[in-house]
């Protein structure tokens, strides 16, 4: 039954968080119109606020109904139908949450209101300029899920949209306008990663955090309050580049554990259109930094904060707008919104460009001249050196964009993306990351040293020192086989300078914390850039394939090339050599719910009326603990099949096992997601390349009869078998047993290469007729079949089929020093966090010894009120 009220409830909640961001806009705006900052018309003001309450609990509202509609399986609604199904567990529904451009959306709009909940909490002074812009941003987001048309004006997709009215020409709901589908198409395969539960929000929070900033620098413009923006607005500054990087860095864990390209980066556009906001947000707050100290710098900080915020804007119309086409994997589908994309980052770009070209000349400039002994200039040129950057990275991705706007005004274009987007992007971003490395290392040691010419000389002496024996040594160990051997000099000029920031910065950890411990949060977060660039250059330069072909067979000549060269072909249960490693595939594997490990496949019986559903062939034990038995109906997920891999380390005796997943998915065809052998040098990274496909590929040779009595073998191909017995059996899955009706089936032990296997065909008699159903051992390529019996001779007949054993084609690669990648981003975050608490302090100790400009402040504000 179609139930209509949560979607009504949900698209009312749509409507009035639209109006009410409406409302709070222009409250806000109203409030501050021609008044000084700090002295709004307080009735205004009042209306903002309530109406902003009013719109964050509509969006609580349109949360609410949407998980309702997703956990209760409301598959009349579109956005349940298409992103969720009956079988997924609670935490990839929550995946499925935000899967769609409408949830990410939504998912956007609530930390907007989370963060405008802060600024009227604990930035009362500028919350009417900044809740302005708020709004106004909210305003816009907002319309993107209103699902509302006007004659032939769409304004927004609704996430409430039923099924019949998403599809009304379906054959379907003309024969019953109430049909309701039993199970939605379910979570794009991909997207089943735990880290795709938390790396969205975290990166949409990282998005919205940008607001802030950006929302005070409009606000000082505005206000004509040039310099008093910048207290209030850097740690918001640092809060977003801290999520923000945290957010892209989670996405790149989630491609290194989920997809197959072999890497964490692959410069596809959308992970592009997330770090080239976060590089100019990274710089903007350098230029705030230079502000805060020496009064320099605030044209810039200006321009670089709000260009932070409006490439997020970029970045939204770049993949949501269906412009990248094919360009990139994980682009949302156009949904029709493109042009109020376009219009919501014009209307931000007008807004900020205006802003800034009626204010400019007013902007206070400082007369004090930078020079190369001047800390300041060192660290505005890093902050140049990481523009540089993400224009580069800007450019190239744009390329699309360009073509759409040429091809849109008449002109034919012919630029296309770089065949090698790797080797593009990585040839600039490398001196990218040389010059961020040095320049993090001499502009802390200046920074701290107040230009003292003699003592930077001895603080930039002993890092220096330690960093040439420290990479000598590094040098000499690679050429001495420990290690990989570093000889390209562009790889050594990086590893020179990551190390030296790595030293400099440690060395001003040392000095400061005798001082205050808090000090040192941008030295800490140096470091972890300069380990994460040593992790890069490491796991990306140095990266070798172990899996190569060295049998000089070609696997097959559909396969390409890379397959043919990088890979291993591993027959079920025939050890082979690779490397330092002998390897051995034991069979197919599938997740059993409430169990703690993968079960072999030839322990399940698959049901064929449910595919979520098998039957325990034996008993399912973990550790002694028996958590099913023999027969018990239990749960599985059907996509997945783990590929059981067995390593042995030849010269140490040690053994592991690895279990890369593979999928074939009707519309995405073959998905392969690694699994990870982690050490504290090195991984190794596994994953399937080719499987072989039960459908296409098996051809079963003739039947071969055996006319057998219990006890007797018989000889199957390689192995040998013997006919324990005959049992009966009441139940058959599929078939509805009569009271006359017979079921038995050959008890059949089979003596593999490395164990036992037991074969159960059966045979039954149903209303006179008589049926057989085979079973197949997968891991020797055989079909049994339960012929006949012959009741007078107590002899049976066993038909046997065998088709090529299974096998799995492999590709392992070490990836050394990555474990440096992620502990450099913990150690960034880390300096990220303190760098936070020591701007917010600053903020609280200013506050504190303002304290009397404060009271004569809300002194005029009563004033104000009362005149009102």
């Amino acid at each position: 039954m179609i139930n209509t009220f949560i979607g009504d409830l949900g698209h009312f909640s749509v409507i009035l968080a639209f109006v009410a961001a409406v409302v709070a806009a222009l409250s806000y705006f109203m409030a501050s119109w021609k008044q000084p900052l700090g002295l709004e018309d307080a009735n205004w003001k009042r209306l903002g606020r309530i109406a902003f309450y009013v719109h964050t609990v509509a969006v609580l509202g349109i949360i609410i109904s949407l998980f309702n509609i997703i956990q209760n399986h409301r598959y009349e609604y579109h956005y349940a139908w298409s992103h969720s199904s009956n079988h997924l567990p609670t935490h990839f529904m929550i995946s499925c949450f935000w899967e769609g451009q409408e949830g990410s959306f939504l998912l956007w709009i609530f930390w907007h209101t989370l963060l405008g909940l802060g600024i009227i909490w604990f930035n009362k002074k500028w919350e009417a300029p900044t809740m302005a812009v708020f709004a106004f941003v909210q305003f816009f987001l907002t319309s993107m899920i209103l699902g509302v048309v006007i004659g032939d004006l769409k304004i927004g997709s609704s996430p409430f949209i039923l099924l019949r009215d998403f599809m009304p020409d379906a054959p379907v709901f003309k024969l019953n306008p109430d049909f309701v589908p039993k199970d939605g198409t379910g979570l794009n395969p991909l997207l089943q990663n735990y880290w795709m539960v938390i790396h969205p929000p975290t990166l949409f929070l990282g998005f919205a955090a940008t607001l802030v900033p950006f929302a005070f620098a409009v606000a000082g413009l505005w206000k004509g309050e040039f310099t008093k923006w910048v207290k209030p607005a850097l740690p918001w500054a640092l809060f977003a580049g801290l999520v923000l990087g945290v957010g892209t860095m989670m996405g790149a864990y989630w491609a290194y554990e989920t997809l197959n390209f072999g890497g964490y980066w692959n410069w596809d556009p959308v992970e592009n259109a997330v770090y080239i906001p976060w590089l100019v947000l990274v710089a903007a707050i350098h230029t705030l930094l230079i502000y805060r100290r020496s009064k320099a710098g605030l044209h810039v900080s200006f321009v670089l904060v709000m260009v932070s915020f409006l490439l997020i804007l970029y970045a939204t119309f770049l993949t949501r707008s269906g412009i990248l086409g094919n360009a990139s994997v994980h682009s949302f589908t156009d949904l029709g919104l493109s042009g109020q994309l376009f219009t919501y980052m014009a209307a931000f770009v007008v807004l900020a460009s205006a802003l800034l070209v009626w204010r400019w000349k007013k902007i206070p400039a400082t007369e004090k001249e930078l020079t190369t002994y001047n800390s300041e200039f060192w660290v505005f040129i890093g902050a140049v050196v990481l523009c540089l950057g993400a224009f580069q990275v800007l450019f190239t991705t744009s390329i699309p964009v360009y073509n759409a706007f040429m091809g849109f005004i008449g002109i034919k274009t012919n630029l296309a993306l770089p065949a090698d987007q790797i080797a593009h992007y990585t040839k600039f971003q490398l001196w990218m990351g040389v010059g961020i490395a040095v320049l993090s290392g001499v502009a802390q040691l200046m920074w701290w040293q107040k230009n003292d010419k003699a003592r930077l000389s001895n603080a930039l002496a002993v890092p220096a020192i330690l960093t040439l024996l420290f990479v000598s040594l590094i040098l000499v160990l690679g050429r001495l086989g420990v290690g990989p051997k570093i000889d390209n000099p562009v790889y050594i000029v990086l590893l020179l300078v990551a190390f030296f920031a790595v030293f400099a910065n440690l060395g001003m950890i040392f000095t400061l914390v005798k001082r205050k411990a808090v000090l040192t949060g941008g030295a800490v977060a140096h470091i972890g850039v300069a380990l994460m660039l040593i992790g890069i250059l490491y796991s990306s330069g140095y990266s070798t394939i172990v899996s190569q072909n060295t049998s000089g067979l070609l696997y097959s000549r559909d396969f390409p090339e890379e397959i043919n060269r990088d890979n291993v072909l591993l027959f079920r249960n025939n050890p082979i050599e690779m490397g330092k490693y002998k390897l051995t595939y034991e069979g197919q594997f599938m997740e059993v719910d409430d169990f703690p490990e993968y079960v072999n496949k030839e322990s399940l019986f698959r049901l064929a009326l449910d595919e979520h559903r098998a039957l325990a062939r034996t008993d399912l034990k973990y550790k002694d603990k028996v958590y099913f038995k023999t027969g018990d109906t239990v749960s599985i997920t059907p996509e997945n099949t783990y590929y059981k891999i067995v390593y042995l380390e030849k010269g140490t005796g040690k053994t592991f096992t690895l279990y890369p997943r593979a999928q074939i998915n009707e519309e995405m065809g073959f998905l392969a997601s690694p699994d990870i052998k982690n050490g504290l040098t090195s991984d190794l990274y596994t994953h399937v390349s080719a499987v072989m496909n039960n459908e296409e590929e098996r051809e079963w040779s003739e039947l071969k009869e055996h006319n057998v009595a219990i006890g007797d073998t018989l000889f199957l191909n390689d192995y040998v078998a013997v006919l324990k017995g005959i049992e009966p059996v009441r139940k058959v899955e599929g078939i509805q047993l009569g009271e006359k009706d017979v079921a038995v089936q050959a008890d059949l032990k089979i003596f593999g290469e490395n164990k036992e296997y037991h074969g159960h065909p059966l045979f039954v008699i149903k209303d006179n007729m008589v049926g057989r159903i085979p079973d197949e051992i997968e891991d020797l390529g055989l079909r049994l079949t339960f012929m006949s019996i012959d009741t007078e001779n107590n002899r049976f007949t066993i038909g046997v089929n065998t088709t090529q054993k299974d096998y799995v084609i492999l590709k392992a690669m070490e990836k050394p020093i990555i474990n440096l990648l992620w502990i450099g981003t913990m150690v960034m975050s880390l300096g990220f966090i303190m760098a936070i608490f020591r701007r917010s302090g600053e903020g609280k100790a200013e506050n504190i010894t303002t304290g009397k400009g404060a009271n004569q402040q809300r002194s005029g504000e009563k004033k104000q009120v009362a005149k009102v």
